[in-house]
């Protein structure tokens, strides 16, 4: 490594959490403690912890009732739960459900599972900046059609998307609407009643919180089954005793971003806006990922013609900028990003994508750190690059 000081850019994979709720969460580790189902003083200090954060993460995303928020492990079981949920409950009105062809891989392998029992599910395609076609999904939606989830924001494009208008498409035909805002929340105005959002979820991670806390918004009537059955905590759709600790945190985090979303936004826009312009003004065969403004503040997702992204990332890192390849929970696997591809990028382009995302501790002398480093890694590769033509070397 050549310098001491590290840039982080890889905020998308995990968020540093903010200083500020760890002072939130500290008393709970010391002098706060009980069970908040508990009738006694105790308990009853945790039960307004617990509605206090609730609350929090309600107005941060324009819920009408704190209760409508139910506390989760994270965005992963707030995706299990909302979908496998709906889809058990309504079984008798239908068995069909529609997804983007770009949803994470927790959203994908929920729907493998109930495609393998019992359901039919459509994926409608994106066009080529990652924004889903509205009039597929349109024609996508039948009478049998239960359930329709379409991410708010993509996580490795940062492509936002016309939820308000396919939410209003799923009511048409009864069916329920489901995005996955783990991305977008606490980084740009999500409003569920406006938007005609029926099931949301959010993970505290994300948003500067802490992780093994998430949040999922069910709007009052939604007919689902709980996924964790118990002793009928959180409305009975989430049994178990609450992590009060790590939800005071998450709701510290959502007050913090609710309050700091505007300004915040505007400085990593203005990062990101940097990065993009001088990357492709100075690197030739160099494109950017997803929509040019209809993107979160803090992602840019580029890609480079003729060398991968994983050496680019070993080269970034070798010089103290830590930067992804992609989605961190499909990392594993050495395909292409599925959304890429859905984005009608072929597979060789898509494996030379550098995902950079930006967080609170990003700062502009960290975006000119990577556009001074990024030129002569670029080049070094292509001149070993088997692929790369003579005049690009």
């Amino acid at each position: 490594m050549s310098q001491e000081r590290v840039s982080y850019l890889d905020n998308a994979s995990y968020s540093p959490m903010d200083p500020r709720v760890l002072e939130a969460m500290l008393p709970f580790f010391k002098e706060s403690y009980g069970n908040p189902s508990s009738p006694h003083a105790k308990g009853s200090e945790m039960k307004a912890a617990l509605e206090g954060a609730r609350s929090k993460v309600a107005s941060l995303v324009g819920a009408e009732r704190p209760a409508e928020i139910i506390f989760t492990s994270g965005a992963t079981e707030g995706i299990n739960t909302a979908l496998r949920g709906v889809a058990a409950r309504n079984r008798d009105r239908g068995n069909h459900i529609v997804a983007s062809a770009i949803e994470h891989v927790s959203v994908r392998n929920v729907l493998k599972y109930l495609s393998k029992n019992g359901f039919e599910v459509t994926y409608v395609p994106v066009d080529s900046n990652g924004i889903v076609d509205v009039d597929a999904v349109r024609r996508a939606v039948t009478e049998k059609t239960v359930l329709v989830t379409v991410m708010y924001a993509n996580n490795e494009v940062g492509t936002i998307q016309p939820i308000k208008e396919i939410a209003e498409i799923a009511h048409s035909k009864k069916a329920y609407f489901h995005t996955d805002a783990t991305a977008a929340a606490g980084k740009i105005p999500i409003d569920v009643v406006r938007e005609g959002i029926d099931l949301m979820t959010v993970s505290s991670g994300d948003m500067g919180g802490p992780y093994g806390v998430g949040a999922l918004y069910v709007k009052r009537g939604t007919r689902m089954e709980p996924l964790i059955i118990g002793g009928g905590q959180e409305g009975g759709l989430r049994s178990g005793t609450e992590n009060v600790a790590g939800i005071a945190g998450m709701g510290m985090a959502a007050e913090l971003a609710k309050a700091e979303m505007e300004v915040e936004g505007r400085r990593l826009s203005e990062i990101r806006d940097g990065i993009i312009s001088r990357v492709l003004k100075g690197i030739p065969h160099a494109f950017l990922n997803g929509h040019p403004t209809r993107r979160l503040p803090g992602n840019v997702n580029l890609r480079f013609s003729f060398i991968e992204g994983e050496s680019l990332v070993l080269s970034l890192d070798m010089e103290g900028i830590e930067v992804s390849s992609g989605s961190a929970c499909s990392s594993k696997t050495l395909e292409p990003s599925h959304v890429l591809i859905a984005m009608g990028i072929d597979h060789a382009e898509a494996q030379g994508s550098l995902l950079i995302s930006l967080g609170r501790r990003t700062t502009k002398e960290d975006g000119i750190r990577l556009t001074d480093a990024l030129p002569n890694i670029v080049k070094g590769l292509r001149e070993m690059s088997p692929i790369a033509p003579p005049e690009v070397r």
